[in-house]
């Protein structure tokens, strides 16, 4: 009973504090910007001249022509579109297992936790509880007599206090808004990550397999140098040609074996960026497991989604997390703003005193108060001023720096997409020029072995059918490079991911 009594007793300052507060909310406003999100830019096409409806063909492996498809969504798993099932496996390992994107993805929850709190923080009344148990003395001097002797008692005390700052003019929602900016912002730097990490695979999975492919041209190269060898050694026994002929297929023998060295090591380093995107070390037993990659196993995508350029800024990480922290600087200008207006706080506490712990709640014993302060900045020496100042250029910095990221995101689907069709047209030409080279060292050879032409004329033949090997190895390998840049490029589908930090983040 002594508690009901004492709760009803706590009702009544409480009403008031109540109305003040519901007062306060219905007439609050929030002073600074209003955070507008930036228009697409005006454009219809990524490039000056239009591209064709598809590239160019080769009749060589991987020389399929591929369709341009604008205005089609990117599949979230884009990768599969190159049809490997290792391909694929690799992929669910590393998202699984990235230590960079583990690390991106806590600090998207770390900011999402300190807005959280910050929330309650900022726009929530504080209330908090307290007891305490004391023994004191006190002196007869405290009551004007010096002779008179102590007096010694105990006092017991439960109380709950509340405080709130009153949010009139909004200071306190322009910080939540700008906390929420920064997790949004560490929403799409974990989503770049995301995409950085998946297009890496790939990447690294097509360098592996072109260095495997310029490994086997060379070694292919080399035993035909090698045969080739042989049979001049033999006619030199026979007189047939000299020394320096000799010497000179020797030396072509000895550079060609002297570039497998550096692209086996190179094909090693590879394979060790890729184990360390699995999150797998390069000498742990697991990494033996790790697919290989050939290009005759990767598959060109002939369809190529090409979203439009007005869905682009809505598509790109960077550009979103580049708005984030545009909307946060914006947030900030009402911060700022705020910071020079009238702060009004209530503050009020109820509790029970006495000086035995039996008579808590008891009659008589309750002790309460209630306060409202008022703050209103007078003289700062124009630090307010300068502080929203600040937070205007602050602002004007981000913006510019948005529209500078937006400006390089559209020059880098602008130079994919040409070099998708560019490298189709290098493909093509590479082709002929390696059936030329080939075609040209068979009847060189015949040539000379009936002593048509000279050595010097065999050497160069080799020597350009050597290179236009590799350049074709090469030319077949940019293609599916670009391909991957292109689904970069345009953002990776992450928006169609049916689960994940950012199914919700459209």
């Amino acid at each position: 009973m002594r508690i009901l009594r004492l709760g009803n007793l706590f009702m009544r300052p409480f009403k008031t504090a109540a109305i003040l507060l519901i007062t306060a909310a219905l007439t609050s406003c929030t002073v600074g910007p209003a955070f507008r999100r930036p228009p697409p830019p005006a454009v219809n096409a990524y490039t000056a001249t239009a591209l064709p409806e598809k590239t160019q063909s080769a009749p060589v492996s991987g020389g399929s022509p591929q369709l341009f498809k604008l205005g089609e969504n990117i599949p979230a798993r884009w990768w599969t579109l190159f049809n490997s099932p290792a391909l694929d496996r690799l992929e669910q390992t590393a998202l699984t297992r990235n230590h960079t994107l583990a690390a991106a993805k806590e600090a998207l929850n770390e900011a999402d936790e300190i807005e959280r709190s910050q929330e309650g923080a900022l726009l929530y009344p504080k209330v908090d509880a307290s007891a305490s148990a004391e023994r004191q003395k006190f002196s007869g001097a405290a009551f004007g007599q010096p002779g008179a002797p102590g007096i010694i008692f105990n006092l017991f005390n439960a109380s709950a206090s509340v405080s709130y700052i009153f949010d009139i003019f909004g200071g306190s929602r322009r910080q939540l808004e700008a906390l929420e900016a920064q997790t949004d912002y560490q929403r799409f730097q974990f989503e770049g990550a995301y995409i950085a990490l998946t297009a890496n695979i790939v990447t690294t999975a097509v360098k592996e397999a072109s260095l495997r492919a310029r490994i086997a041209a060379t070694a292919e190269i080399l035993s035909d140098q090698q045969k080739q060898l042989k049979i001049v050694e033999k006619q030199l026994a026979l007189g047939g040609v000299s020394r320096s002929d000799v010497l000179a297929q020797r030396t072509q023998v000895a550079q060609t074996r002297a570039t497998l060295p550096p692209l086996e090591k190179e094909l090693s380093q590879t394979r060790h960026q890729l184990n360390v995107l699995a999150g797998v070390l390069p000498g742990h037993p697991g990494a033996a497991q790790l697919p290989e990659f050939g290009l005759d196993g990767l598959a060109l995508p002939k369809d190529l989604p090409v979203s439009l350029p007005s869905s682009l800024v809505r598509q790109r990480p960077d550009i979103r997390a580049s708005e984030a922290l545009l909307h946060g600087a914006s947030a900030q200008i009402g911060v700022a703003t705020a910071s020079m207006l009238p702060e009004f706080t209530f503050k009020g506490s109820l509790g029970t005193e006495t000086t035995r712990a039996s008579d808590l709640f008891g009659k008589n014993t309750s002790i309460w108060n209630l306060g409202m302060s008022l703050l209103a900045p007078f003289f700062h020496g124009g630090e307010l001023t300068e502080k929203r100042r600040a937070a205007i250029s602050a602002y004007k910095q981000a913006l510019a720096q948005y529209q500078e990221t937006v400006l390089e995101a559209f020059q880098n689907v602008a130079d994919v997409l040409r070099a998708i069709d560019r490298d189709a047209a290098t493909l093509n030409a590479q082709t002929q020029a390696w059936a030329a080279a080939r075609d040209s060292l068979d009847i060189t050879r015949g040539q000379f072995r009936l002593g048509a032409v000279s050595y010097l004329q065999l050497l160069n033949a080799q020597r350009q059918y050597q290179q236009a090997q590799i350049n074709l190895v090469q030319a077949r390998a940019a293609r599916f490079a670009d391909t991957v840049a292109l689904f970069q490029a345009l953002g990776g589908g992450w928006w169609d991911r049916p689960t994940g930090p950012l199914a919700e983040g459209k």
